[in-house]
């Protein structure tokens, strides 16, 4: 189960924890020969010539190369799919179900099933505009104002994509299992998490008792949260929406990787936008939140711990993974722990 699975990370050194840690490759999983890469191109634009291949650091699990192409073609990303063979049909599938209802790139040319010697790949619209992540760094509080707001409309716009049932996605897309069999599946995922031998090394005894604590108390809402069955894009944080200033306002342009996408409740994507945000010196809010229901969205009156409490699901399997730098950890701990205490997170 990965109901709302945390950002990719790599290569980070360990800083202090008043900003956030870096959570994305700086290196690309492979090179591709100009010649393979023309080949892939030819396939969807046989009179186009790739130019320059650029990698696009972001993610763990995939590929990324932005292609500048002549003949007046515009820029494509290329997107190799190294992980799950089956992530290229699913994430294709959903780009094509939401294109027009939801900002996201176009599917130019894809092969689910690889290419002779190549992984399973796509080509993508490369859409401009900057990382949500970006603008906030700029510190201009009416333009992050506005990318919120917009953030908000969109994440509303994915929630009204429902399915029969919550579970994991697969091509189609359609439901292919519970995310967890059994009673209540988020409680006992997270007992599944603390269980881990990975997270015992980063969180200590007493703050796992407290989360396990909360996960109990929570049960009821956990409960009646598992039954939901909307669209949840899974990793709906600032890297992975590309903003851009129109003609009147700054706006999401692109919701990028949709790899981790589940049917749901939409509090796991409000929690993972949401996760840095600071309560006592807002910056997100309420702009996030007045964009959501101004676009259709619901939240019931303490939506906000709900979020927190969901986004505590996706913080725990973070801490499970194999090699995770301590960085990382040390930043995951410490939202956990702002968690059950209530309070905010000592991040920006």
């Amino acid at each position: 189960m990965r109901p709302c699975p945390g950002p990719a990370y790599a290569g980070a050194t360990h800083t202090s924890m008043i900003t956030e840690a870096r959570w994305v490759k700086a290196e690309p999983r492979r090179t591709l020969p100009a010649a393979v890469l023309q080949r892939i191109v030819s396939r969807a634009s046989p009179r186009s010539r790739v130019l320059e291949a650029q990698f696009l650091s972001g993610g763990l699990r995939n590929a990324n190369f932005k292609l500048l192409l002549d003949s007046g073609a515009r820029s494509r990303v290329l997107r190799v799919y190294e992980h799950d063979v089956s992530i290229c049909r699913k994430e294709i599938d959903l780009l094509r179900m939401l294109r027009g209802a939801v900002p996201v790139p176009e599917v130019i040319y894809a092969e689910p099933r690889g290419l002779d010697d190549i992984p399973p790949f796509a080509l993508l619209e490369y859409v401009d505009g900057i990382a949500f992540h970006e603008l906030r760094r700029s510190g201009d509080v009416e333009a992050i104002a506005q990318a919120a707001a917009s953030a908000g409309e969109v994440l509303a716009a994915v929630g009204r994509f429902g399915f029969p049932k919550p579970g994991w996605l697969g091509p189609g897309p359609e439901v292919t299992a519970s995310l967890l069999e059994g009673p209540d599946p988020m409680s006992r995922f997270i007992d599944l998490c603390l269980a881990s031998a990975n997270l015992a090394r980063w969180m200590p005894v007493e703050l796992r008792d407290q989360v396990h604590a909360l996960a109990l108390a929570q049960a009821p809402d956990f409960a009646e949260l598992g039954t939901e069955s909307s669209l949840v894009h899974g990793d709906f944080n600032r890297r992975n929406l590309v903003v851009r200033m129109g003609p009147e306002r700054w706006s999401v342009a692109a919701v990028l990787d949709w790899e981790f996408a589940v049917s749901s409740t939409p509090l796991a994507d409000i929690g993972s936008f949401l996760r840095y945000e600071h309560e006592t010196r807002p910056l997100l809010e309420p702009h996030f939140s007045q964009g959501y229901l101004r676009a259709g969205g619901e939240l019931a009156g303490n939506w906000r711990e709900l979020s927190r409490w969901t986004h505590l699901l996706a913080i725990c399997e973070s801490l499970t993974h194999d090699d995770l730098p301590e960085t990382i950890a040390a930043e995951l701990v410490d939202l956990a722990r702002a968690t059950v205490e209530h309070r905010d997170p000592e991040l920006t």
